[in-house]
């Protein structure tokens, strides 16, 4: 990917929000691309039921599911099935892996989100890599939406950094993974007493289904598969027809990829796991639908659950977490390629150096400063003489004013940027300011409100990425102190 090669994250990962106010395209309900889902639906030999749609992203749709197996509700994402997602799908799966084996004891691990299952599905397009996880509410993007964008209350906004800096903390330091895409959009609301609600909520949805399934499973006994059925041995088939020895048979050969699926992701082996997989149908009796409906999301509204007389103070006690990790890669690894959703993206990735964990701390500065302003810290804007590269460098030369030589020099397209002396080539003329006036003249934050953010945020906003402050260490810092 050349250095202005559009402004997403990757080819993979969901970096849209899930909670837009459009949906999906049908014209990407074809070979390749979306699972056509309805409520209703069964998945993973009918363990999982699904209830309505949560969201969707270009790459996997989102459903609220029923697990019949844990009487619980997850949430359910569907990948496309090109093989290119399906492929980022086995990375993000080991990633997600060893997040929750790692050391579940770790402060940051309750503010990533959690894998809890995963599984493959043959549908009418191709094979479909699906992943079921936590169910949790809104982004940030929709709470910074609740406060029209004039920004968070600073309460607020300092426990959400905290929860932010102890999940980076953890990924970082005791799982080594880099999230590579930190965004209001990527972390989510965790909802108390979830399961309650859901329960109450779900239940009319659930009763209709399972009426209709009676009804479908009374006029043709062979068209649903019960649920949670024993495998019979042996001897309990032999008096079985040749049809249904036939459907047993198919069903034991399911299992044994199942279990050739947990044992190749146990030991990293996604190679030969492919090849043992390549062959599964888990709907054998799909036939392709007339007529696809794009079903509307509906998030999880923490302020309808969690009933407050106050309003919006019900975010007072909020926790969330950091999620999608589908563009998450390994700290050790040597990383050149773009990275990170634009108004978040680093000075080295810019410049085509090598990156790392460092990445995320600056991402995670912009995002806290878009939450206490309702706006971007960042966003470039391409001109006559110059691409929105130039003029993102030199967003963040006014800001930070100096330019390590690392920049001027050590990156693949440093040259096109930068003059010997670390003067910009495209862009001469610069509005030098300072954050904490930009916080205080542009925002009207209190002028000791302002110097206290500003002193918080410029370590995570340093261009020398060597120099950055880890999420360790600012989780020392006194600004994060009030927070709960």
């Amino acid at each position: 990917m050349s250095k202005d090669d559009g402004d997403s994250a990757s080819d993979y990962s969901d970096i849209e929000s899930c909670h837009s106010d459009e949906e999906e395209d049908l014209e990407d309900y074809r070979k390749g691309g979306y699972h056509p889902v309805s409520v209703g639906d069964r998945y993973d030999n009918g363990r999982y039921i699904v209830l309505r749609k949560l969201g969707w992203g270009h790459f996997s749709t989102v459903w609220l599911t029923l697990d019949t197996m844990t009487d619980t509700h997850v949430a359910l994402k569907i990948v496309k099935s090109a093989n290119r997602y399906t492929d980022s799908a086995l990375e993000e799966i080991k990633l997600l892996e060893c997040v929750k084996k790692t050391n579940p004891e770790a402060k940051g691990y309750r503010h990533v989100a959690q894998l809890l299952d995963h599984f493959w599905h043959q549908g009418p397009y191709g094979k479909h890599a699906c992943m079921t996880f936590e169910v949790l509410g809104e982004s940030l993007l929709s709470l910074m939406k609740r406060y029209n964008y004039k920004g968070i209350p600073q309460n607020i906004v300092k426990r959400i950094s905290k929860q932010v800096l102890e999940g980076l903390d953890y990924l970082h330091r005791e799982c080594g993974i880099v999230h590579t895409d930190l965004k209001p959009e990527n972390v989510l609301v965790w909802i108390p007493n979830i399961e309650d609600y859901l329960k109450k909520d779900t239940a009319e949805i659930l009763s209709d289904i399972k009426q209709k399934e009676a009804i479908s499973l009374a006029s043709s006994p062979t068209q649903l598969q019960p649920q949670n059925q024993p495998w019979l041995s042996e001897s309990e088939s032999a008096g079985l027809s040749k049809s249904k020895r036939k459907r047993l048979k198919k069903k034991k050969k399911m299992k044994s990829l199942q279990e050739a699926r947990e044992e190749a992701l146990e030991n990293g082996d996604t190679g030969d796991l492919e090849d043992k997989m390549g062959n599964l149908k888990i709907s054998t009796s799909w036939k392709r639908p007339k007529e696809i409906k794009v079903i509307p999301s509906s998030i999880l509204d923490i302020t309808s659950i969690e009933v407050d007389k106050e309003g919006l103070q019900v975010f007072d006690d909020i926790v969330v977490k950091i999620a999608d990790l589908g563009n998450a890669c390994w700290m050790d690894g040597e990383y050149t390629h773009v990275i990170q959703t634009r108004q978040y993206r680093s000075p080295e990735v810019i410049v085509g150096c090598k990156w790392t964990n460092e990445a995320d701390m600056w991402s995670a500065a912009c995002m806290i400063f878009e939450l206490l302003t309702g706006e971007f810290l960042f966003d470039p804007r391409a001109g006559s003489k110059y691409n929105k590269d130039d003029d993102h460098l030199a967003q963040m030369l006014e800001l930070m004013r100096t330019v390590p030589k690392v920049l001027i020099s050590g990156g693949e397209f440093s040259r096109e940027f930068f003059d010997r002396t670390g003067k910009l080539r495209q862009i001469k003329r610069l509005r030098y300011r300072r954050l904490r006036d930009v916080l205080h003249d542009t925002f009207l934050v209190p002028p000791e409100d302002a110097d206290a953010a500003s002193t918080f945020l410029l370590p995570m906003l340093e261009m020398d990425m060597a120099k950055r402050a880890p999420a360790s260490q600012m989780l020392e810092s006194p600004w994060l102190q009030e927070s709960a």
